[in-house]
C-alpha cells in the first residue's frame, strides 16, 4: 500500500521532502489551511525550528496556530526541529508552554534533531495512521463544499472522531443529518468502527443543549 504524505505548498525544506521520498513516502504538494504536513484525517503536524519555536512563543502566534490546528484535527503535533542548546529561552519558559499546548490545547510536542530525524518521525507516523484499512487525508476546514452532499459530510465529518470516511459510512447508513442528529447511541453503534464510546460522544454533541458558557 502507497503511503502519501500531504505537504503544506508553502513548506519549503527540499532536504526533509527528500528525506521523505528516500524512505518510500509518497509526497503531494497542496496549500494546506492549517499545519505543515498531513498525515490523516486525525493527524497534521506543525513543523518549527528552534528558532521558529522561540519567537512565535514570544509573539503568542504559536498558540493561535496549535489552537487551530486542533480545531480541524483530533490528533496535532507540533515538532520542534533543533538541539536542546539551541534554545535562548529559559527552561522554564519553553517547559510551561509545551505543558500548556499538552493539556490545555491537546497537541503533542515532539523533538527532533533535524530535517532528516523529522522525516523519519513523520515517515514513522505515516506508517502507523494509513496501516491496514487506509485513513483518508482530509484538509478539514480547507476544502469548500460545492453540493449538498458536500455539506452534509463536511458537517458529520468534524464530529468527534469522524473525519471524511466515517462521516460518509453515517450518512449512508441513516441517510441524512438529520436521522443521525436523531440516532439513539445503540443505533450509531450500528455502524462500521462505531463503539460504545465514539457513539455517546456523537450523540451527546448532536443532542445536547448548547452552552457556550461551558469550558472547552
Amino acid at each position: 500500500m502507497e503511503l502519501v504524505v500531504v505537504v503544506d505548498s508553502r513548506e519549503r525544506n527540499m532536504r526533509l521532502i527528500g528525506a521523505l521520498e528516500s524512505s518510500g513516502i509518497s509526497v503531494e504538494v497542496k496549500t494546506l489551511p492549517v499545519g505543515d504536513y498531513l498525515i490523516s484525517d486525525r493527524v497534521c503536524i506543525e513543523r518549527k525550528t528552534v528558532c521558529d519555536f522561540e519567537s512565535s512563543l514570544i509573539s503568542t502566534r504559536l498558540f493561535d496556530q496549535v489552537e487551530r490546528l486542533k480545531e480541524h484535527y483530533n490528533s496535532p503535533i507540533v515538532i520542534v526541529e533543533g538541539s536542546k542548546e539551541d534554545f535562548t529561552l529559559s527552561s522554564n519558559v519553553i517547559t510551561g508552554a509545551i505543558a500548556h499546548l499538552y493539556i490545555d490545547v491537546g497537541a503533542q510536542v515532539i523533538m527532533s534533531d533535524d530535517a532528516r530525524d523529522t522525516a523519519r518521525i513523520i515517515a514513522a507516523l505515516a506508517r502507523h495512521e494509513q496501516r491496514g484499512e487506509k485513513r483518508e487525508l482530509s484538509p478539514k476546514g480547507g476544502a469548500r463544499a460545492h453540493n449538498d452532499a458536500q455539506y452534509q459530510e463536511h458537517i458529520i465529518g468534524n464530529l468527534p472522531g469522524v473525519g471524511a470516511k466515517m462521516a460518509r459510512a453515517l450518512l449512508k447508513h441513516f441517510g441524512s443529518v438529520r436521522n443521525i442528529a436523531n440516532a439513539a447511541e445503540k443505533e450509531l453503534m450500528e455502524v462500521d468502527k462505531i463503539g460504545k464510546k465514539k457513539a455517546s460522544h456523537i450523540h451527546a454533541v448532536m443532542s445536547g443543549e448548547y452552552n457556550s458558557d461551558v469550558e472547552p
